[in-house]
């Protein structure tokens, strides 16, 4: 059964490991059902959607499942996304609000447990998004916020006008998008690892208490593949395979654990939409890896310490 962790600074609890529903419009009716209850019965409540994700489908889809089963809106948490519009970023308070009230028409709900901004928009205006936020905190539409893909200074700029707690940070992190981490060990250097390209986002995570959502888990490059399993990737294999091995589970599992293992406290966002396959991942919540096996996964990864 997948852990609960405290979400940011607040007393919400939440999944360890959240459901990405980015695809789950490929699935049929019958299909989506089933593997949203199994996401429950597994003890992963906290499902991770955005308004562009299916142009909106996923959300359609997912809302049907819902509005069948008398009574699951209240065992979930469900958190969406807005502000990417065809071509250009949207952090207007009339984009926020209407693309909530459309999100909610979809999901069939009443309010969504949590929203966070896409990705970054430099025509951000912090007192609009702090109205935005105001009018859908009071009218009930969303209970909890936070931002995805920010780094430390444009949070602090939202901050200067938010009054809500900013609970979340949704990023890209694996074993083999690490650039956060790495910059961390390589201080003071000049090679290119040291070069910090997010403003110290993770440090700045646990200094404020805000819940890193690590996107693509199991994805190195941009979306250039899954690391798992690939050829190009001998020896962060061969590691994976071991562990998992001993561990008796799956090498997703392992994958998850490292990111789980980090005290930054992280809920991993994993998007398949294969039962089994997440029935397999759900078992990381359960691995607790030694440091000597989490620093031999990174070196395996093609990492090199100073």
């Amino acid at each position: 059964m997948v852990k609960k962790i405290k979400a940011g600074s607040s007393q919400l609890e939440v999944a360890q490991i959240s459901l990405g529903c980015m695809r789950i419009a490929d699935l049929s009716p019958q299909e989506a059902d089933v593997h949203i209850h199994s996401a429950l019965e597994a003890g992963i409540d906290f499902f991770d959607h955005a308004d562009i994700y299916a142009a909106g489908q996923a959300e359609e889809v997912f809302g049907e499942v819902v509005a069948a089963s008398p009574g699951m809106r209240e065992q979930l948490m469900i958190q969406t996304k807005c502000g990417i519009r065809n071509g250009f970023f949207d952090f207007s308070k009339e984009h926020i609000v209407t693309s909530v009230e459309n999100s909610l028409k979809r999901l069939k709900t009443d309010y969504v447990d949590v929203l966070l901004l896409h990705r970054p928009d430099t025509l951000m205006e912090p007192e609009e998004v702090a109205e935005a936020f105001d009018y859908l905190e009071q009218k009930g539409m969303v209970k909890h916020f936070g931002v995805s893909n920010l780094n430390p200074l444009q949070i602090e700029l939202l901050k200067k006008n938010v009054k809500q707690p900013l609970l979340f940070n949704q990023l890209q992190l694996s074993i083999m998008v690490s650039g956060m981490i790495d910059a961390g060990f390589n201080v003071n250097m000049t090679n290119s690892a040291s070069v910090v390209h997010d403003g110290g986002i993770l440090e700045y995570s646990r200094l404020h208490d805000m819940t890193i959502q690590p996107w693509s888990p199991f994805q190195y490059g941009f979306f250039e593949g899954v690391f798992l399993g690939n050829e190009k990737f001998p020896e962060l294999n061969e590691v994976i395979g071991k562990l998992a091995a001993e561990k008796e589970v799956a090498d997703t599992a392992i994958a998850i654990a490292w990111l789980l293992r980090h005290p930054a406290n992280m809920q991993p966002i994993v998007g398949t939409t294969n039962t089994q396959r997440l029935l397999d991942i759900a078992k990381a919540s359960d691995i607790t890896l030694t440091r000597q096996e989490w620093y031999e996964i990174y070196r395996a990864a093609g990492n090199k310490l100073p």
